[in-house]
């Protein structure tokens, strides 16, 4: 896809932090519950926004969407020209870097956004903003996902867009790790960071995984995902968990955004 009008890039510069694999949970997700639209799209371009100092995770994407969505293209877009110009060599066929930011500089709509860990340097009353931005400038059918992680991606949690809005908060762990499900309280998103508070539904959520969590300690003996898929499966008597065992067992669960949504103040 061709630059739009070039304009000053809308956004700030970001601390850039970045490792390989980072992002391979939230990565290993978008395949799974978008790679059959990105396969049907005319345009399969995924962005991802706000690399940051190296170009790993662009690289990444680009070949883990590949093995869903074999046309699939990848532009790592950057507001800080200096991060742009040192990914320029890492270009190839089908990934290419873009200066720009939440603006998104592309002739026509992309079929994904990926911003992971962007906003998290943001106030919380300017994210609705960003949101509606980056989803009128998807493709019909496209997704925004965005979210945060810990710097070696064990602990990810990212809310999926559509165009209409928010769809779903999916919770990610490396299970070794974990030591109840709170602990990725840390991670949540900008949206709900400051809403994980007594009344605010993630909060209620959480204290329920905890307490489903505590209660699948006998399955323990075989192994952390036998009691996470244990937790999980108590958590949808009164929780709307949208996905099923096949996910669970990656240490992931996906819940509405609608029963997670902040209230408003």
């Amino acid at each position: 896809m061709a630059p739009r009008t070039a304009s000053r890039p809308v956004g700030t510069v970001t601390r850039g932090t970045t490792n390989p694999n980072r992002l391979r949970r939230m990565d290993r997700w978008i395949a799974a519950v978008h790679g059959a639209a990105l396969r049907r799209s005319e345009h399969p371009v995924a962005v991802d926004l706000g690399y940051g100092a190296s170009p790993w995770t662009a690289v990444e994407l680009l070949l883990r969407l590949r093995t869903v969505a074999p046309r699939a293209r990848v532009v790592g877009i950057e507001i800080d020209p200096a991060r742009v110009a040192a990914a320029k060599p890492y270009e190839r066929e089908g990934l290419s870097f873009r200066h720009g930011g939440f603006e998104v500089p592309l002739t026509g709509g992309p079929a994904l956004i990926r911003a992971a860990n962007v906003l998290r340097q943001y106030d919380e009353e300017q994210v609705a903003a960003v949101w509606e931005r980056l989803r009128a400038r998807l493709a019909p059918g496209g997704l925004l996902v965005e979210g945060t992680c810990d710097e070696i991606g064990r602990r990810h949690v990212w809310v999926a867009l559509g165009p209409e809005g928010p769809r779903t908060v999916t919770f990610a762990t490396r299970l070794g790790s974990l030591e109840q499900p709170s602990d990725l309280a840390e991670r949540l998103p900008k949206a709900l960071i400051h809403r994980n508070i007594p009344g605010e539904p993630v909060h209620a959520f959480l204290r329920d995984f905890d307490r489903a969590w505590a209660a699948a300690a006998p399955y323990a003996s075989y192994g952390a995902r036998q009691r996470w898929i244990r937790a999980v499966r108590d958590l949808t008597a009164d929780w709307p968990v949208v996905d099923g065992t096949s996910r669970w067992r990656q240490g992931e669960v996906t819940v509405r955004w609608e029963a997670l949504a902040p209230k408003v103040r």
